[in-house]
């Protein structure tokens, strides 16, 4: 039985203009509940690293004890079943909708849900991907999945996540970006020279985005040779990740990052960390980001690759 009954179809060329209007409304009743931040840059290894110290938690972190405390009580604790109707866009497609992100740090966070409830540790299929390159189509920006709390995920509940690029005004689309650029071949997929975490890149054929069915299949593919070249292949019979990994996702590329924890001396990391861009709780955090450096932080929270930050050959790779 669906979680959330069916809402108004949704056509990816409505995203843009649907998220706008939905974000004034969801402002002015209160039920979106944006993060102030404040935005400092840290360049290392050639990567203009997005530090956002957040001004306040205490909306999140209130909504979250409320949440423990139902749960204690025995009361429903999914946020997207059912979704609250102020946030929601619409369905995407007959399995997943679209959602603003409550509590967004950064402008017109969305959110792909399964309207059903799968768990968040399961492996993306065919109908997830599906989803997201409807959304890709409309908006072309950064999607992302954080695949188990160790991944920085905060809910059980299957979501993916999408964002317009930049991420910030006047800066790279994704910071990241500075160091794939310079990767190398091996076998199906790619290495980007220099990063201190273990990763796989997979550059998209162009066009995909033009007819998502095929997109889905096509990516679903390079999902699952990623996750072999990570050493996280899928294992027969079982539906669930062999261990916790963040994904990223534009138009043109994937790439796979295992992960081994969620935080490192109290800097939590999540799939957007890995694009470039972190939250820190306050500005003693970000001094602690700024002295051990922010690919150091990847580094710990990712899988340590062995490689140095500025190492490696530098023969220039495709343009992603």
């Amino acid at each position: 039985m669906p979680t959330t009954p069916p809402s108004l179809p949704l056509r990816p060329v409505e995203l843009p203009a649907r998220a706008a209007e939905l974000t004034a409304a969801a402002l002015a009743c209160g039920a979106l509940e944006p993060i102030p931040t404040q935005l400092e840059i840290v360049e290392q290894a050639g990567v203009r690293f997005q530090l956002r110290v957040l001004d306040s938690l205490w909306r999140k972190e209130r909504a979250q004890a409320r949440q423990r405390q139902g749960e204690a009580r025995g009361e429903p604790s999914d946020p997207f079943g059912p979704c609250d109707p102020a946030l929601l866009l619409g369905d995407l497609s007959p399995t997943h909708r679209c959602v603003l992100n409550k509590f967004p740090a950064l402008a017109r966070h969305l959110l792909i849900v399964t309207r059903d409830f799968e768990d968040q540790q399961r492996l993306l299929t065919v109908a997830d991907f599906h989803a997201l390159w409807l959304g890709l189509q409309g908006i072309d920006g950064l999607a992302f999945y954080n695949g188990g709390p160790a991944a920085g995920a905060s809910q059980p509940h299957k979501h993916l996540q999408l964002l317009p690029t930049p991420l910030a005004p006047s800066e790279p689309a994704v910071p990241m970006l500075a160091r794939l650029a310079i990767h190398q071949r091996r076998d199906d997929h790619h290495r980007a020279v220099g990063l201190p975490f273990d990763h796989a890149l997979h550059h998209l054929p162009p066009g995909l985005v033009d007819d998502p069915r095929q997109a889905a299949v096509a990516s679903t593919g390079a999902y699952h040779r990623l996750l072999t070249a990570v050493g996280l292949a899928r294992r027969p019979g079982d539906p669930h990740q062999a261990g916790p990994y963040n994904l990223l996702m534009t138009r043109r590329w994937m790439l796979l990052i295992p992960r081994q924890r969620e935080a490192w001396q109290g800097c939590s990391v999540n799939a957007l960390g890995f694009a470039g861009s972190l939250l820190v709780r306050d500005h003693a955090e970000l001094d602690r980001v700024r002295a051990v450096g922010p690919m150091a932080l990847l580094a710990h929270t990712g899988r340590s690759s062995g490689a140095g930050t500025q190492g490696g050959p530098q023969d220039p790779g495709a343009a992603l």
